[in-house]
């Protein structure tokens, strides 16, 4: 194929190790407010936009917490995340420097589409040192569906002047293979804390442990 073709990456679970470090900040509330085990509830907020993280929550904890519980955990836990991991001290996923740089010596056009907010997805990539390898970002306050909607990878997509079928997206959940494949696009799925099942192994072009292992498979294209 000689390089002609395009990235976009997710970011939470991609490019940061940040759905590990989040979920050590629901451990944290777990026990101080009795929550009992967070982590099944946890692994069913990965990959959805803060409307439907706010739903799983609360669904999860209002009848042993009451109403509203959702509200109080969440903006706790977003306290706890930035005060341990802002400026620069996210910790980053194997692969990516590597991955970026071997991206940019090719000239290949790379992209972000994130369900994180826009103004934070390029916040942390600044403080990381990353911003200056993407294109452009697309956060998830651009779409009115997340995923698995292909709505956030259609705009990007287009943002890029891309091909959707001459675009690879790097994801780690099973909503983001699902988007990227609804906008007929190339999945790669690198694997956070949920591995892939048959559907995922169906939907990916690829299933890769880590980033240097997707640069591998590039290099065969």
């Amino acid at each position: 194929m000689a390089c002609s073709y395009n990235v976009i990456f997710d970011m939470d679970g991609v490019i940061f190790d940040s759905e590990r470090a989040c979920l050590s900040c629901w451990y944290e509330l777990g026990e101080r407010f009795g929550l009992g085990d967070v982590e099944p509830v946890f692994k069913r907020c990965i990959g959805t936009n803060n409307a439907q993280t706010h739903d799983i929550v609360e669904n999860a904890y209002a009848d042993k917490m009451g109403a509203g519980i959702a509200d109080k955990l969440l903006a706790e836990s977003s306290r706890l995340f930035h005060e341990k991991f802002d400026g620069g001290r996210l910790p980053i996923k194997n692969g990516v420097k590597e991955i970026l740089e071997y991206l940019k010596g090719k000239g290949i056009k790379v992209g972000v589409a994130s369900s994180t907010r826009k103004a934070l997805v390029i916040s942390e990539l600044t403080d990381a040192g990353f911003i200056g390898y993407f294109d452009m970002v697309v956060g998830g306050d651009a779409v009115k569906i997340s995923k698995p909607n292909p709505e956030i990878y259609t705009i990007a997509c287009r943002e890029l002047g891309a091909n959707p079928r001459e675009t690879f997206a790097i994801e780690d959940s099973y909503n983001g293979i699902r988007a990227a494949k609804a906008a007929g696009m190339r999945p790669i799925m690198v694997p956070d804390i949920i591995g892939p099942d048959d559907e995922m192994r169906e939907l990916s072009e690829v299933i890769c442990d880590d980033l240097s292992a997707v640069v591998q498979y590039f290099e065969k294209l």
